[in-house]
């Protein structure tokens, strides 16, 4: 191991001795490898603040508290249900004594306002101090809160290894007898070194700064590697210089190399090394288990045979991480059954056919495996009514094998809602429409994982989201462009999908607005849109907002005649639109700025939050020694990590699944559709020239063509 190009030697072990912290558990003398195996199979996730805040999540503040609760005596060992205990108390007491307060204080404020009296006006600011004290007071202990709880964490970092015995980790193939290896060993993790100081924070832990593969890997096992955000931030990243096949082998070697000595000698370094093992390979499935593991079906088997072979014998923690897997893949199934929607069941019964959310969804999701080529009139006159009712019918576009008849599966009002064209959308408040539009996209917002914003550019996302229609296709797309993970490693493309259904309620948009066939009808929608727009992203839906305001620069809309007459105040919004579609590309992380997204529901924009990942990811990501530059891909990881965060709160509307299955029949009927050709079709979209005048201009043409001939 290497600082700043200067080997670490055995000397590096006395300064661990000064930064070492007191264990949160003390390991009894005589404990064993069953220590992961607890009554309760906590989360061993990290989460995706440990990714986004680090080690500067958890302060010296709360590791002192936190080392100071549930101990009566000094000289008594750290409990972490006493811990909870106290802390719960303190939490309780704290929290009602600030309501208590905050009540008083709004006593004290009406009587000033009926009596201003001098007495309670010199009480109020010194309440405001103490109310301000005691919030945050309440809030430090609900950190503190956050620490305790995550109890599995807390027991994996009692298994974590100091900096000299890593190379223990890498080799502890081929040393059997000793616990630390020699450490003469290549560069294989460069630190970053301050005024000549290991150290460069407070708690003592030192900033990596680059790292070959195997230097990476075997950091996982570094002391407080969870609670600094290393592990968090290695799941989001480590594919771009390891395969899930590597990795996965180099957790199962380290597990089978030292399982049995770990069994018999269970205070070694290798006891440390099998059962942080088995944290690291818990967290990871918990957390990648749908993008790793579901999605590669030899990765799984060959996780589930070594279980079953090698551990689940020797240690009952096999047997739960075993269940563990069972679980969350009959979750993952679940999910793609719930999101197909094709529960025959329901199809058959009454209730589907009156309630049509399950039934619409599986609807959009079959109509989206198909492209559907629009067949437009090419002669020259109008189309009639009779005609566009047989052109543009939702029937006319759905898959054929789904149902022998569509009508018979819905209501009358629902089969032929595209008659109706966009007059049903403007009998609903702009208010309901943004609610059903923002829970629509909240639903695909939280299927997405942070990995799936990585590494886009070879999923054919460039800065235009017109080429990600043409890319997505039911063939593979091709990743041998500007491919940034290792070659063999496998990407999923739910991106894709996200892209596509946001062009595709872009495409929607516009079309409404180019197919009203009134100039009235057509300046309604045009505000009516707006208002939408302006109401998403006031409640932070972004990515709905983005998606109309894309609709509306359409270039057909952009010339239509209604904008001339469209009210100046709903006009302004255009460029509300556009000043919020600028301080989104402003900043990676400019949603995460302050406390909003903590206790407001909030949906980023897929494709603005896919670039500001692109451009992190331009330049190279390793130096010249060939190490990885961990800087880099710490700050990915924590761009990428906003989404958990996002996905944490969820709006809590109320659906309205009438409207939601009209949308969704609405979307679905224009994804496709050639704006330009629709508009052509509508002579409200072009400027007309007022009758009169018309007749004169011809009247004066003719005067000029008789003086000509005379």
């Amino acid at each position: 191991l290497q600082s700043n190009d200067r080997c670490v030697g055995t000397d590096f072990a006395e300064e661990n001795t000064e930064r070492e912290k007191a264990n949160m558990i003390k390991i009894a003398e005589n404990s064993n490898l069953a220590s992961p195996n607890l009554p309760d199979f906590h989360s061993c996730n990290p989460g995706w603040s440990s990714a986004f805040y680090g080690a500067d999540y958890f302060g010296s503040e709360v590791h002192s508290y936190v080392k100071s609760l549930g101990k009566q005596k000094s000289s008594e060992s750290q409990n972490i249900d006493a811990k909870k205990v106290e802390l719960e108390q303190l939490l309780m007491i704290e929290t009602k004594n600030y309501r208590k307060t905050i009540k008083f204080y709004q006593r004290l404020l009406q009587k000033e306002r009926r009596n201003k009296g001098p007495e309670i006006k010199s009480m109020l600011p010194k309440l405001r101090g103490q109310l301000q004290e005691m919030k945050s007071k309440v809030q430090f202990l609900e950190l503190v809160k956050k620490y305790v709880q995550a109890k599995q964490i807390m027991y994996a970092e009692q298994w974590g290894v100091e900096s000299c015995v890593l190379p223990a980790v890498i080799h502890s193939s081929r040393a059997n007898t000793l616990d630390v290896v020699p450490t003469d060993e290549p560069s294989l993790l460069v630190y970053h070194n301050p005024g000549k100081r290991y150290c460069n924070n407070q708690n003592g832990i030192r900033d990596l700064q680059a790292g070959t593969p195997l230097g990476l890997m075997a950091y996982l096992y570094s002391r407080d590697a969870f609670l600094e955000g290393y592990v968090q931030q290695f799941l989001y990243t480590f594919r771009y210089f390891c395969t899930q096949e590597e990795f996965l082998e180099f957790l199962l070697e380290r597990i089978s190399n030292t399982l049995s000595s770990a069994n018999l000698e269970p205070s070694t370094s290798f006891a440390k090394i099998c059962n942080r093992s088995f944290y690291i390979l818990q967290a990871w499935v918990e957390d990648c288990y749908s993008i790793d593991f579901a999605t590669n079906t030899h990765l799984l088997y060959t996780l589930k045979e070594f279980i079953s072979s090698k551990v689940a014998l020797l240690n009952g923690y096999g047997e739960r991480l075993l269940s563990f897997i069972q679980n969350a893949s009959a979750r993952k199934c679940e999910s793609i059954y719930q999101c197909s929607g094709m529960d025959k069941c329901e199809e058959e019964g009454k209730q589907d056919r009156k309630s049509l959310h399950s039934l619409c969804k599986k609807l959009s999701e079959d109509v989206s495996r198909k492209n559907f080529t629009w067949k437009l009139s090419k002669g020259m006159g109008p189309i009639t009514h009779h005609q566009r009712e047989r052109l543009y019918t939702i029937s006319s576009v759905l898959p054929k094998p789904c149902y022998n008849s569509f009508t018979e599966e819905f209501p009358v009002s629902f089969a032929k809602a595209d008659d109706v064209e966009p007059y049903l959308i403007t009998e609903y408040s702009v208010q309901q429409l943004s609610c059903q539009l923002t829970l629509l996209q909240q639903e695909v917002f939280h299927k997405c994982h942070p990995v799936h914003f990585l590494n886009s550019r070879a999923l054919g996302v460039k800065d235009k989201c017109v080429a990600v229609q043409k890319a997505v296709s039911t063939e593979a797309v091709s990743l041998k462009v500007c491919n940034l993970f290792l070659s063999k490693c496998i990407q999923d493309q739910y991106l894709l999908q996200l892209l596509k259904n946001a062009d595709s309620i872009s495409t929607w948009v516009a079309a409404e607005i180019v197919t009203c066939h009134t100039s009235k009808l057509q300046v309604s929608l045009l505000s009516k849109f707006l208002l939408i727009a302006k109401s998403c992203y006031k409640q932070r839906n972004f990515a709905t907002a983005m998606q109309i305001l894309a609709g509306l620069e359409n270039l057909i809309v952009r010339q239509l005649p209604a904008w001339k007459i469209l009210p100046a105040k709903v006009a302004e919004i255009m460029e509300e639109l556009k000043a919020v579609e600028v301080f989104l590309k402003s900043d990676s992380l400019c949603l995460m700025e302050g406390e909003r997204f903590k206790t407001h529901p909030t949906i980023p924009s897929a494709y603005v939050l896919a670039m500001h990942v692109q451009q992190l990811e331009t330049g190279g990501f390793t130096m010249t020694n060939g190490a990885h530059k961990w800087t880099k891909l710490r700050n990915i990881a924590k761009v990428v990590s906003q989404v958990r965060a996002f996905q944490e709160n969820p709006y809590t509307f109320a659906p309205d699944f009438k409207l939601q299955s009209y949308l969704r029949q609405r979307i679905t009927h224009f994804k496709d559709a050639d704006i330009s050709a629709l508009a052509a079709d509508n002579c409200t979209n072009f400027h007309q020239i007022p009758a009169e005048k018309h007749s004169r201009k011809i009247q004066d043409t003719l005067r000029r063509m008789k003086a000509t001939f005379q």
